[in-house]
């Protein structure tokens, strides 16, 4: 039997909540506070552990910070509760992304300022171990934003999204970096900038589980592109590029997160708003499964301002969003053919903190 945990931070505090999938509900229990702010959760492959980036800088541009770390997080197989595991490992900047290699043998962190990629040992107990130095300089572009290993554990992708041309500043280029990756060890592939990055902006990806095609939301352009991903090789260029929002934008709009559902049918991108006049919504794609082409089927409202984070439980029946303006936790069904359904809302305790992050864990129920 498997059951799942939802954790969301709120500054340096990461809560545990018990989810009814069935009954689309959270039951509140026990907080654990980290070194400094969270920004990123990623889980190891056999989900008895997760390993949480931390740091005391501002996001994006700002002032730097001193304090960033990966801690380790041992999870109760029972119950999904949280206690520290090891001692953290100190990192040079602010890290804004994480995920661990497929086996987890090793953690990958992204860093946007300046943009880099570090590659770290996941040690035999489960705790972060030394840094994997590559053995030359590594093409990192322009503001890291996410780093994922293909699903064959034989490359690693670096999204580095780029900046729009603002302030007398001219627009810095995009790109999908893609190293070659051999027991942790990082070489320059390829870089895939479409028209040279230049209205190409990525800032997330996700993976089809069963075919060869990537999901790249651009937060510059408001749109979702796929590429192919053929024997280590990603296409130079989009096969396919949709629209993401429903409406023009009012206000600056920028495209966040992209999940693909386990099955493998439907898409899903995150359209945030800095405030409640700009769209805050969900577009879900049907993914046509002898192209992978992604077809609109619906924008629904998130129900709060700024969905900087959802994730689908591992049975793909329900969907959380966290916002991190207003402080809400939405729960949505997922229907038979991917649609969304409005559950519940939880308003969130916050303060002058934000909710960053947010993601769903399945567990086994006991040994």
């Amino acid at each position: 039997m498997t059951n799942v945990s939802l954790y969301a931070s709120v500054g340096s505090e990461l809560t545990h909540y018990d989810v009814d999938v069935a009954g689309a509900a959270l039951t509140r229990r026990a907080t654990i506070d980290l070194p400094a702010s969270v920004q990123y959760v990623w889980p190891h492959a056999s989900r008895r552990f997760l390993y949480a980036a931390t740091s005391d800088s501002a996001p994006g541009m700002g002032p730097p910070g001193t304090n960033h770390h990966v801690t380790a997080l041992r999870v109760d197989p029972a119950t999904g509760a949280l206690a520290v595991h090891g001692e953290p490992i100190r990192l040079p900047t602010r890290p804004v992304h994480m995920a661990t290699d497929i086996p987890s043998a090793f953690i990958l962190v992204a860093f946007n300022n300046p943009s880099a990629v570090r590659v770290y040992r996941v040690n035999a107990d489960g705790t972060p171990g030394d840094e994997v130095v590559p053995p030359g300089p590594l093409d990192v572009g322009i503001f890291g934003h996410q780093v994922r290993a293909t699903p064959d554990n034989r490359q690693v992708i670096l999204v580095t999204r780029g900046h729009d041309a603002a302030d007398g500043k001219p627009e810095e280029p995009g790109a999908l970096k893609v190293f070659d990756f051999k027991d942790g060890v990082l070489s320059n592939g390829v870089s895939v900038a479409p028209d040279g990055g230049y209205g190409f902006g990525p800032r997330h990806l996700d993976f089809h589980p069963s075919q060869p095609w990537v999901y790249v939301s651009l937060e510059r352009q408001n749109a979702l592109d796929m590429f192919e991903l053929s024997d280590g090789r990603l296409s130079p260029t989009p096969r396919f590029r949709k629209n993401a929002l429903g409406s023009a934008p009012v206000a600056r709009q920028a495209v966040g997160t992209v999940h693909v559902h386990p099955n493998g049918r439907t898409v899903y991108v995150a359209n945030r708003a800095s405030s409640a006049d700009g769209e805050n919504s969900l577009a879900v794609y049907r993914i046509d499964q002898a192209t992978g082409e992604p077809h609109l089927i619906e924008h629904i409202d998130t129900r709060g301002v700024h969905p900087r984070t959802f994730h689908i439980d591992p049975s793909g029946r329900l969907m959380a969003v966290a916002h991190i303006t207003g402080a809400v936790l939405s729960l949505f069904a997922i229907g038979q053919d991917g649609g969304l359904h409005f559950a519940r809302g939880y308003d969130i305790d916050v303060g002058q903190r934000t909710m960053w992050w947010m993601g769903m864990v399945g567990h086994a129920a006991q040994d």
